[in-house]
């Protein structure tokens, strides 16, 4: 399996086709998500198009799923069902690319911790994508955290699907930064679900997608933290255009960064 990953842009396809085979990446894929590509089935078949042009085998990429307004544990039956059309519609685009998995969002309110509000969360959560997972048993499904507090939460519907072989939780160790519960929290309570990672750097105050090393989180910790909890996830370098991926992968070669130490690809 390919540890690491970078997201396509179709404008410079070329270039992050040489980066991709220089350093043994798959594609994430950021165009679905979007609701207005969603809303149009041309469009997802344009774009789907263009992707098998390029004669990629997409079995080991992936693609963000839907997470703009998603909140399937909504009170609202109308936001409900619309929530949850959105999070098939990612599935239905990814079975039909034939790729790995797909990554959704909790979509939870953060810093709200009415005991109510987690508990209708967890279960809705759990036993909708209990479902999906069922109706589609050959693509992973990877839970990220977004703006979530603490780990606690995500930990604790992970726990209760553990059963389910096909789904896991994404790190997104960068929204875990700046939560103010701080990374070594996240890896220890999330270490036995994590099959996916997102990473990127910041200020350690707001959500920046800068490339890897050129901000303030300490990436030698982030390192150690993967190999004291003995974690091995595919990890996508979420950062925007060449310029940025080239950079941030060239860091992680230079310093040993997971998934670029010595054996780890």
């Amino acid at each position: 399996m390919n540890k690491l990953s970078l997201i396509p842009n179709k404008t410079d396809i070329a270039r992050q086709g040489a980066l991709t085979a220089r350093y043994g990446c798959a594609f994430e894929y950021n165009d679905f998500f979007s609701p207005q590509v969603l809303a149009d089935p041309q469009k997802q078949e344009e774009i789907i198009a263009y992707y098998r042009g390029l004669g990629r085998d997409f079995s080991q990429d992936t693609i963000h799923g839907a997470f703009l307004d998603v909140t399937i544990h909504s009170s609202d039956p109308l936001i409900r069902d619309a929530s949850m059309l959105r999070i098939r519609q990612s599935m239905e685009i990814a079975e039909r690319m034939g790729v790995r998995g797909v990554v959704f969002h909790t979509g939870r309110l953060g810093r709200f911790r009415n005991a109510g509000y987690l508990k209708n969360w967890q279960e809705c959560n759990a036993a909708f994508f209990t479902e999906i997972a069922e109706q589609f048993p050959q693509r992973q499904i990877f839970m990220e955290n977004m703006f979530d507090e603490a780990p606690d939460v995500l930990a604790g519907l992970a726990e209760r699907m553990k059963k389910v072989e096909n789904f896991g939780v994404c790190l997104d160790y960068a929204h875990a930064i700046i939560s103010g519960c701080p990374g070594r929290e996240w890896m220890e309570a999330l270490s036995p679900y994590i099959r996916h990672m997102h990473i990127n750097d910041n200020d350690l105050t707001n959500d920046q997608h800068r490339p890897v090393g050129s901000g303030r989180i300490d990436w030698e910790e982030f390192d150690g933290l993967i190999q004291e909890y003995g974690i091995s996830p595919s990890v996508l370098v979420e950062v925007n255009g060449y310029p940025a991926q080239e950079e941030s992968l060239e860091f992680m070669r230079q310093h040993g960064i997971y998934p670029m130490r010595k054996g780890a690809v």
